[in-house]
């Protein structure tokens, strides 16, 4: 006859395997639905859309902030924003008025960056152009009217000129000048080439042909730098840390169906942002400089959520 204590303990094992398999089918239940929610949720939606972008005026700028909130409602992925926006929605009108298009300078550690900014932010981004095959978020970036690049140098000089283009016509944009996801667990230096539709570059000889063809922005309309730090900093309620950062980043060379699937089964995640004042790049010497500088803010203030910090608007 068995001793009691090994009884009690095979039954403690036993309670433990059943409460964790009923806790792994309550997550992929989450999951399943989630999953379908956003597939009823995203062609509805990005349909309604496309017949925006008919309709002169800033309601598909508008339009597509509502997509990617729903899109993170429906992740339960709430979103905490510090600091003040520069730039109000812009379109045509806001242009003729004299004000001045906003490019948003962010660090990138997930694909949730775009729908979290996207919900934040009342412009298009400037994205890979592999993200233009991704499933869902891919439809939604094109209706959306996302500007794809590629790293092919004899498509750079139609891709600058788009967003010139598009920036003076009445756009804002996103930008992730590190060039490529991260970690998370640090902002990657920024490459200045980024920066260029900014500030435009001082080159002598044959190049300064090429200058004179490029768009022009109208006088006193040259772009706003703004510097947004973003990280992801609870995961059910709890602090994320350096442990379970991994959760949220994605990069390199993942997978994204299998990311997608694990995240979500979680129950509820946040996002927290911070806008930095906006910099003018007429006040820097270099395109190096006003990349360094928007680097610095960006940095700190990822450094700052990393941290659990408090990060009161400036």
């Amino acid at each position: 006859m068995r001793p009691a204590s090994v009884l009690s303990t095979g039954r403690v094992a036993w309670l433990s395997a059943a409460h964790t398999s009923l806790i792994d089918r309550a997550r992929a239940v989450r999951g399943v639905a989630r999953l379908a929610l956003i597939t009823i949720w995203v062609p509805l939606s990005v349909g309604f859309e496309a017949l925006l972008l008919l309709v002169p005026g800033t309601a598909k700028i508008r339009w597509t902030r509502v997509i990617w909130g729903v899109l993170c409602r429906l992740l339960s992925l709430r979103i905490r924003v510090r600091g003040q926006r520069a730039g109000s929605v812009g379109g045509a009108r806001a242009r003729a008025r004299g004000e001045r298009p906003v490019i948003y300078v962010s660090n990138h550690s997930s694909w949730l960056d775009i729908p979290v900014l996207g919900t934040v932010l009342p412009s298009v981004f400037v994205a890979k152009g592999e993200i233009g095959r991704w499933p869902i978020m891919g439809l939604v970036s094109k209706i959306g009217r996302t500007i794809f690049v590629s790293r092919n140098r004899s498509t750079t000089v139609r891709e600058r000129d788009e967003m010139i283009t598009r920036l003076a016509a009445g756009d804002n944009l996103v930008l992730f000048p590190e060039g490529t996801s991260s970690d998370g667990s640090r902002v990657l230096p920024f490459l200045s080439a980024f920066f260029a539709i900014a500030k435009m570059p001082k080159v002598p000889g044959a190049r300064a042909q090429e200058l004179d063809d490029m768009p022009r922005y109208p006088d006193g309309l040259t772009p706003l730098i703004q510097p947004v730090s973003l990280a992801y900093d609870r995961l059910d309620g709890l602090a994320v840390n350096r442990a379970r950062r991994p959760v949220f980043a994605w990069y390199g060379d993942m997978d994204l169906g299998p990311h997608v699937w694990q995240l979500v089964k979680w129950r509820s995640m946040r996002a927290s942002v911070i806008l930095h004042p906006a910099l003018d790049p007429h006040d820097f010497p270099s395109r190096k400089a006003l990349a360094q500088a928007a680097w610095r803010a960006v940095s700190n203030g990822a450094a700052a959520l990393r941290q659990n910090r408090d990060t009161s608007p400036a």
